[in-house]
């Protein structure tokens, strides 16, 4: 197995996991809080696919799905429009209320598209490439994907919780 088989297969998994955090849930269940600071599954799920558009987009020298195919004014969020939940407030997070499941997975199902488009080019030379001399050392192809994969899985593994956090209270 290559490296990029590895890839497409830990962002195939974060998918599915996106689509079983968010299935089922109404706008008020995907905006909820367990706790005033507490992020909501709306947002870890809208986050998680923003870092990964951002971050792949960047890598790759593509343009990001959020305003190339209209996913920002599908969304209508009142963010800036770069905005990818890094560094949010409570009350910036308390923004992020969508209208269904479905607008948080049609946007994840279209980055993990692109996404995917992008790692079947992949060749092992590619991961050596730094894109992003603003560390020490500077972050390469490979590791930046391994750290958006990363950042997915903290994040949709987040959302499960928070939905379970709920389904239990529920019970």
């Amino acid at each position: 197995m290559h490296a990029k088989d590895i890839l497409i297969d830990g962002f195939g998994r974060v998918r599915e996991e996106v689509h079983a955090a968010v299935e089922g849930l109404g706008p008020d269940e995907l905006a909820a809080r367990p706790a005033p600071d507490a992020n909501s599954i709306a947002w870890l799920v809208w986050h998680l696919t923003r870092i990964q558009d951002d971050h792949v987009a960047d890598a790759f020298g593509l343009e990001q799905v959020w305003p190339a195919d209209g996913w920002e004014k599908r969304f209508g969020l009142g963010l800036p429009r770069g905005a990818t939940g890094f560094g949010h407030t409570p009350a910036q997070v308390a923004e992020v209320r969508v209208e269904s499941a479905d607008l948080l997975t049609g946007y994840h199902d279209a980055v993990h598209e692109q996404t995917l488009g992008a790692l079947r080019t992949l060749t092992a030379k590619d991961l050596r490439r730094v894109v992003d001399e603003n560390w020490d050392p500077p972050v390469t192809l490979g590791v930046r994907l391994v750290s958006v994969l990363s950042d997915d899985l903290q994040h949709v593994g987040q959302a499960a919780y928070v939905r379970g956090l709920f389904q239990s209270a529920a019970s």
